[in-house]
Formats: C-alpha cells, structure tokens, sequence
C-alpha cells in the first residue's frame, strides 16, 4: 500500500543527490568528454538522462536537490536543470570517482544540517514506472531515519535475467520499519558473477542488482568514510566547511587533486554492510544504466517493419532485411541492407559500426584512440 508523501518518517529532512559524472565510454562517439550521456536523450523521450533524474527526484525533494558534475558541464547542466540552485550546483575540478562526489556532496549537507538524509541517483539511468520508484525511494528515506543512528539503504533492483555485468545484494532477514514494508537487512555485497552464479543467484530469489542508489543520513555516511578512508574524510570535510565562503575556490583547488580515488561501495557500502548498518529495499521497476549501445536498441524497439531503431533529429535511414539501431545527429543519409542487429552512429567528425553483440567492446576503441592521441574525438 503506497503511504502518503506527508506521512513518510523523515522525509522532511531528504535531499536528493545526482552525481553526474563518467564520460560512458561504450557509448562512443555520441557520448564524450565533453558531452557525456547523462546530457543525451538516449530514449527518445524528448529528455536528457540528467533532465529525467531530476523530474523524478524533484517530485519527492522539491528543491532540495544537489547536482555533483565536472566544471566542464557548468553550463550545460544549467541549461537542463534552470531551476537548480546555484548553491546546489557542486562542480568538480576533475573526477574522483564516487566516493568523493557523494563523499563531498554528504559534507555540504552535515554543515548545512546535520539531521539530514541524502540520497544519490546517478544521472544516467533510466527508470520506470516513475511512481514506483518514487514509493522504492520513500521506504528507503522510512528505513534511513529509523532507529538511533539510522541506516545506509540502498535500492536494489529485482533481476529480471543472469546479468554477469552487475554486481548484486544479498538480502538477509526482514526489518520492522515503519513506512517501510519491504526493507530488509543487507548480508553482502557481491562482486560481478559470472553465468552460472549470475543464474543461481536469480533463482534463488534473495539476491537484487546493485544499482548504486543510496539513502542515507549524512552523519552515518561519514562516520563510516571517516572510519575506512580518513584521508578523503578530512580533505571533503575541509572543503565543506568553507563552501558558502570566498575560500572555497582556494581550499579546493589545494585539497581536490590529493583526494584518493575509491568508488563509495568500497569507502562506505561494503564495510558499512559488515558492520550491520545497511538495509535494502527491493525494486520492482524497470532500471538500465544504459551502459551500451546494445541498451539504446533494448530500451527503443522498432517501432515499424524496418527493424531499425532509430535515434536523432533530422534522421535519414533506408533499410531493407536488416535490423538494429542508428544514432544519428548528422543529415547524412544511411542505408542498411542485409545486415542483422547492426550499430551505426554517425557524427559530424566520428563514425561507428559495429553490432549489438560487440557493444561492450567500444571501449576498447576509445581506449585505442587515446593511446594514439586522438584526443580531439574523444
């Protein structure tokens, strides 16, 4: 039974968090640099990823939401997001990883207010239906402001197939919270499986995706990264107490470039888990982070007898017998004839062919390009 927005346990005090980084390497070369493919609409829904996350969030948060990006994307984010804050607006000299982002961004909000709870939604993902996460989302603020000090809660997504690409939760006993019927204890966090445990796991029914959402009391989220990486507590720590002043600039321009660099399932998640403080809420929405260009032709089916999903504004395809996906944001005319589950993206200084199956296998590409320092396509 859904429990109203007013009557959910601390959801007065939520602050929901984007960390809007990674530059998607798979997803070359519409997805770079300087356009990652959080900026993208890579459904066809008329949005960018990041637009969609904050829709979503903005819902249960109001204005209390945080965006965490590279300097790079100043202006574009803004131009997504005009109704964000500029207080709210956390730029970062250059990446860190995910543990100083979300390490930062839990700082910023101690020092604003302590009793808050965070949650962090990565930017590129797409979800659905909406109001079903939204009901994920409140039983996890529910189960982060329960007891004494609360708990880490994270939202793990109900497998639908034996993803090997993903790592997964493993549920333990059920929790009593109130506003929050489904939380459960968290046992472990898995690495990625291989096949044959992937399917195993799935059977079971106890093990969920990790998608990487958090929600949590910044004061837990803290004292757990104060307790396993010191160093990255100080330096965040540091740079939050003069973020509303003229130092911040100077502060983080010295302390930044020494922050180690840890992803937050291995700074807070994981040894936050032993230690018996996280819980779990399981998901039961559609979730993809999008992570290829075989997930834009899943996420997009054909719509017509061409078999060709198309993605682009002035898009100018023939097709016969073939199928697949062309992303496009040139006029260029394409043409596919007699190819099966092809890959076509065409920009104005790069081109892509390859086939669904060999998605993941882009990286390697850019990975070759930048070894030869053809950084100006990257």
């Amino acid at each position: 039974m859904s429990v109203p927005v007013s009557a959910t346990p601390g959801l007065d005090r939520f602050y929901a968090v984007i960390p809007a980084g990674g530059v998607g390497t798979r997803l070359w070369p519409l997805s770079r640099a300087a356009a990652p493919k959080f900026l993208h609409d890579l459904t066809g829904s008329g949005q960018t990823l990041i637009r969609a996350t904050f829709d979503r969030l903005e819902d249960l948060a109001g204005s209390q939401v945080m965006v965490v990006t590279g300097q790079a994307h100043r202006d574009a984010v803004q131009e997504q997001l005009p109704d964000l804050d500029s207080r709210d607006l956390v730029l970062e000299p250059e990446p860190k990883d995910s543990a100083a982002a979300i390490g930062l961004a839990a700082a910023i909000l101690y020092q604003r207010d302590p009793e808050t709870i965070m949650g962090s939604f990565a930017a590129d993902q797409v979800i659905g239906p909406v109001p079903v996460f939204q009901q994920a989302v409140r039983e996890a603020v529910a189960t982060a402001a329960s007891g004494g000090d609360g708990k880490i809660v994270t939202i793990g997504i109900k497998p639908t197939y034996p993803a090997t690409g993903f790592g997964y939760i493993h549920q333990g006993r059920a929790l009593e919270v109130e506003g929050a019927p489904s939380a459960h204890e968290v046992d472990s966090f898995v690495e990625k499986p291989d096949e044959k445990r992937a399917r195993s796991y799935v059977d079971s029914g106890e093990y969920l995706w990790n998608a990487g959402m958090f929600v949590a009391p910044v004061a837990l989220m803290l004292k757990h990264l104060k307790a396993t990486e010191p160093e990255l507590y100080a330096g965040v720590t540091e740079i939050a107490e003069v973020w509303d002043t003229e130092e911040r600039d100077a502060v983080i321009a010295r302390v930044w470039p020494d922050l180690p660099k840890t992803a937050i399932d291995y700074a807070v998640a994981e040894p936050a888990a032993d230690a018996g403080d996280v819980a779990v809420i399981p998901g039961d929405f559609t979730w993809d982070d999008v992570g290829d260009f075989a997930a834009i032709a899943r996420l997009n089916p054909a719509t017509d007898s061409s078999g060709i999903t198309v993605i682009g504004e002035t898009p100018r395809v023939y097709s016969d017998q073939a199928s697949g996906v062309v992303v496009t944001d040139t006029s260029r005319v394409i043409a596919l004839i007699g190819v099966e589950n092809v890959v076509v993206v065409d920009t104005g200084d790069a081109l892509l062919v390859t086939t669904t199956e060999h998605a993941q296998s882009v990286k390697k590409a850019v990975e070759s390009l930048k070894a030869h320092g053809d950084n100006d396509v990257l």
